[in-house]
């Protein structure tokens, strides 16, 4: 009985190191991804490996808790709070194995004098040609700061701006971290100084285009928070009309999970978010992916653009569709989606 025991002690101990990396060492030196539910204890995501549910609710809820917390005081640049929410994420990268694509993740610039960065990590693709064509997976992880004030709150948490995002991405990465199931490289960035007028994705889209990248798409994550009440998709895409993107990603994943949004249109959101910068610079399909176009959200830029307003079911959901779509656009032996004008 004793060996039993044993035996099954020894079996769990290995099972919960394959499945999990618990840091809670004071001593160790190095940087402990914070978490709201067990201060220094995380408890990495790599069940990905052996769980065909690819993002869950809780680990989407626990990104966007921390990045959207009153700790971070809205991400603002130049802010304790987006250093803070910089070394989140380059944790996250560390803890997946996420190389860096410059000499370290930060893409640093300068704007009016205020120190910024976006955070970019590479995937390299694991076909010998077709892994100098890149695709870009982003979205911006700054906010606003402070808004206007409500009873004693005056922090613009920027939950579904962009906290939101900026999870989906990181769960992205996390994918084709474990998985590498990708022939084409992926970039994944994180930009600063969205809210500064896209800043962020204008000073790296200007550096790629200068360093001559095969860039094939960008797709960029924007406000996955909350779903449509009455809509025939999941999500549309800016610049619907521009590339075959949406009837792609809607082939790829044997679905209407994109669509198109006269909301969007109306309002101009192709040029408001920082696949922009990306289009204005290479002319090849550089979309946002978004299931908010402010007629389903009342806290944009609002104090209560909280954690405990978002859809996290709604938001695992959308990730795990749109995995299969990137999978594909990482691995067709051609590029099969272009501008609709070629």
């Amino acid at each position: 009985m004793k060996n039993l025991v044993f035996f099954l002690v020894i079996i769990f101990v290995i099972a919960c190191k394959n499945s999990a990396v618990i840091i809670n060492n004071e001593d160790s030196g190095k940087n402990v991804i914070p978490n709201p539910l067990k201060k220094d204890v995380i408890i990495a995501p790599f069940s990905k490996t052996i769980n065909n549910n690819l993002a869950t609710s809780e680990e989407l809820r626990e990104i966007v808790a921390y990045l959207a917390s009153d700790e971070l005081k809205g991400r603002d640049i130049g802010s304790e709070g987006i250093e803070k929410a910089a070394v989140y994420i380059e944790n996250i990268f560390k803890q997946n194995n996420i190389e860096t694509y410059f000499k370290t993740y930060r893409d640093s610039f300068n704007l009016k004098g205020v120190d910024a960065y976006n955070i970019v990590g590479f995937i390299e693709g694991n076909d010998e040609n077709l892994k100098n064509e890149v695709i870009i997976i982003g979205a911006h992880y700054d906010h606003i700061g402070s808004a206007k004030q409500v009873g004693d709150d005056t922090i613009a948490n920027g939950a579904n701006d962009n906290a939101a995002g900026t999870s989906g991405v990181l769960e992205i990465a996390e994918y084709f971290a474990t998985t590498k199931n990708n022939k084409r490289s992926i970039m994944i960035a994180l930009f600063s100084a969205e809210e500064k007028g896209l800043k962020g994705s204008e000073h790296l889209a200007k550096k790629l285009k200068a360093e001559n990248i095969d860039l094939y798409i960008m797709l960029n994550f924007e406000m996955i928070g909350v779903p449509f009440k009455v809509r025939s998709y999941d999500a549309f895409l800016t610049g619907y009309d521009l590339s075959n993107m949406s009837a792609k990603i809607n082939e790829y994943t044997n679905s209407n999970l994109t669509g198109f949004s006269e909301v969007s249109k109306k309002y101009d959101l192709f040029k408001h978010s920082d696949n922009y910068a990306f289009y204005q610079e290479f002319k090849l399909p550089c979309q946002t992916f978004s299931s908010c176009d402010l007629s389903n959200y009342d806290y944009y830029h609002h104090v209560d653009d909280e954690a405990d307003k978002l859809d996290y079911s709604h938001m695992a959901s959308l990730i795990n569709k749109i995995i299969p779509a990137i999978e594909t656009m990482c691995n067709t032996p051609t590029k099969e989606i272009k501008m609709t004008n070629e």
